[in-house]
């Protein structure tokens, strides 16, 4: 494939929910411009974006795949996307290279979860779109009846759009072309007819600007609608030099960069393939100048110089090799080695680190461990890599528990993750229950004696302390109130060590100890038996005995939450609230229509709150959440909680 200007590039993302026809759009479009001769099926494995093993097993797109389609002497990158909520983060990525996005949407399930996630994903980047209705040889196929439901749903900027067109347009697509230019506006009051020429402008102004989303229909399995689409696509997509300036940092300092062909070199990785035999493919777009094999450009980041390898565009599973790529041009290289997803790529002397990629964070976590306890090691270093292909899941080791925890959008992206450590690395891992860091503080107070004495031969040990404990405010507190040279001043720090290090683990269920006061007021010593382990083991036994008198108990951490729900599910989810032991802090209206929900409740009740509101807001519903507080765990379960722990200790 020859390399192309800028000015005949167009690159478009694929959006829609999971079954819509976003692969078959593809696949349709390579079969009309001669790029392959027969239709693949997502049914039988053989379409040339799903070309993943996982995604042939599992029947569809879990990555985000770029494919080049040349027509009309321009080149279209289409970036497909997952279409399950699972995988936004992929959708970030490749809003972040389009200049628009076409939503595509079954026209026999009408508006889906994915249909609306796909808008609400282009309204937060502020991408042109164009919506096609597709598979529109189904029998309950009725255009006007699923675009006046668009229509309700996502606002007046939506004109029904047929190709091609003339200067007889529809007066709902005049007026729309009207309100681009205050000249064709005073010109449509004034009854006169648009030239082609206006027609054109106003469309790509119109478009680009967000007031108008064009609207059509196809049936890509029969190859109904695809020419039509591209000429849409080629005729009223942005090119890449009519995108608005990038955002970026230079020494802190923020910059911007138009994209143009006479600049020094500059390029956004927005997408990272660990390819089996070829290693790691870094996916970029070239924002300015121009990239050449060979080429060295520089890594902010981490302050060093990487060398390109070929060039070459990815088509599916497929590599075509090219020389350079012009600003706005989406294209690959291989085995770059420091270079990450959302890293930037430029000139050494002219440098800019453009945003990150932006993730949603993690609401949904597993517990894992692998089936075999030799591959610990193995396991870190396979997620690791499968982290260089998807940032936005995490891997945390959680130091009070000891376990590895995977953070992600749901059980969907964590079942893959698991699959693709077993398929590419060889680790089979497994799910365990996950543990609560719990804590245990004291309610009471308590006065006791800790003292520690042996004598084996020779020198021994003595260590005599008397000790107050009470309830704190911080996580602990140690003072000494000692009087009359009852213990030497230079035993004390041995004393507060002793505790210190008790407070580790608790005698309920060996969990942390907080909110203690510690007042060391008596004791007394030995001039030849006593030193400083002595009164660190005086300090521990006394620790002991006094959280035991000082009426312990088990807390549990509370977690805050902002879960946004549409309008006819709040009563569902505030009722699973209180079965949660959650508790409803307060509503606020949103600007879109339904509300959001400020709740606290226990993590314990929280693992599988991910899925639980999926399944009640139909998918419609999202939450975040962080850490609020610790609050006492009911008497019932925390006398389970120490009885597992006592039974755990007697094995």
């Amino acid at each position: 494939m020859k390399g192309y200007t800028s000015e005949t590039i167009r690159n478009v993302a694929l959006l829609g929910h999971g079954g819509c026809g976003k692969t078959t759009l593809l696949e349709s479009a390579l079969l009309a411009t001669g790029a392959i001769t027969k239709l693949g099926r997502v049914e039988d494995g053989n379409t040339v974006s799903d070309y993943d093993k996982m995604e042939i097993e599992k029947g569809y797109s879990i990555n985000t795949s770029v494919v080049p389609v040349e027509w009309k002497d321009s080149k279209i990158n289409f970036i497909d996307t997952p279409g399950y909520f699972d995988f936004v983060g992929e959708v970030h990525a490749a809003l972040r290279a389009a200049e628009a996005a076409v939503i595509l949407v079954d026209a026999g399930a009408g508006i889906q979860v994915g249909t609306e996630a796909a808008w609400n994903e282009c309204e937060k980047f502020k991408t042109p779109r164009f919506i096609v209705i597709n598979k529109r040889d189904k029998d309950e196929f009725d255009f006007y009846k699923t675009f006046g439901e668009l229509k309700e749903r996502f606002g007046e900027t939506l004109i029904p759009f047929s190709w091609p067109l003339t200067a007889e347009i529809d007066e709902e697509l005049k007026e729309a072309i009207a309100m681009a230019d205050d000249t064709l506006m005073e010109k449509y009051f004034e009854g006169e007819d648009f030239t082609d020429q206006e027609i054109k402008e106003g469309l790509v102004k119109g478009i680009s600007e967000g007031n108008i989303v064009p609207v059509c229909s196809s049936a890509f399995s029969l190859g109904h609608g695809i020419e039509g689409l591209l000429d849409v696509l080629v005729t009223y997509v942005p090119t890449p030099l009519q995108h608005g300036p990038y955002q970026g940092f230079n020494d802190n300092e923020p910059v911007e960069r138009m994209s143009v062909t006479d600049a020094t070199p500059s390029a956004f990785v927005f997408k990272t393939i660990i390819d089996p035999f070829v290693g790691k493919i870094s996916i970029m777009k070239v924002v300015t100048g121009k990239v050449v094999s060979g080429q060295e450009l520089y890594n902010q980041r981490v302050g060093k110089p990487e060398k390109l390898g070929k060039l070459f565009f990815l088509r599916g599973k497929n590599q075509l090799e090219l020389n350079y790529a012009e600003a706005g041009d989406i294209v690959a290289v291989a085995k770059l080695q420091y270079t990450q997803s959302g890293d930037t790529l430029c000139d050494k002397e002219d440098p800019i680190v453009y945003l990150p990629l932006d993730y949603p964070s993690p609401n949904y976590f597993i517990a894992i461990e692998p089936e075999d306890k030799n591959d610990e090691e193995k396991m870190g270093t396979g997620l690791a890599r499968l982290r260089e292909e998807d940032p936005s899941f995490v891997v945390q080791r959680n130091s009070e528990t000891h376990q590895t925890l995977l953070g992600g959008q749901g059980d969907i992206q964590l079942g893959i993750i698991m699959a693709k450590l077993k398929d590419r690395f060889g680790v089979k891992v497994k799910t365990v229950p996950q543990k609560i860091a719990y804590r245990e503080t004291i309610k009471g107070t308590s006065d006791v004696q800790g003292k520690h004495k042996k004598q084996s031969g020779g020198a021994g040990q003595y260590g005599d302390v008397h000790i107050r404990f009470s309830p704190s405010d911080k996580e602990f507190e140690f003072s000494e109130e000692l009087f009359g040279g009852s213990i030497p001043k230079n035993y004390v720090p041995a004393v507060e060590k002793g505790l210190v290090e008790s407070m580790q683990k608790g005698p309920l269920a060996g969990c942390k100890v907080v909110n203690v006061k510690a007042v060391l007021y008596d004791g007394s010593y030995h001039d030849v038996d006593s030193n400083e382990v002595s009164f660190k083991i005086a300090a521990s036994l006394a620790f002991k005995k006094g959280i035991v008198e000082a009426q312990p108990c088990l807390l549990e951490p509370y977690m805050k939450m902002n879960i946004y729900v549409p309008d006819e599910y709040m009563g569902d989810v505030m009722g699973d609230m209180n079965k949660r032991r959650g508790k409803i802090l307060g509503m606020e209206p949103q600007l879109n229509g339904g509300q959001k929900l400020v709740a606290v409740a226990p993590q314990a009740e929280l693992f599988d709150y991910s899925l639980g509101l999926r399944s009640m807001t139909q998918g419609r519903g999202t939450f975040d959440l962080e850490f609020e507080k610790y609050a006492e765990v009911p008497k019932a379960l925390a006398e389970k909680i120490m009885a597992e722990y006592q039974a755990s200790l007697e094995k």
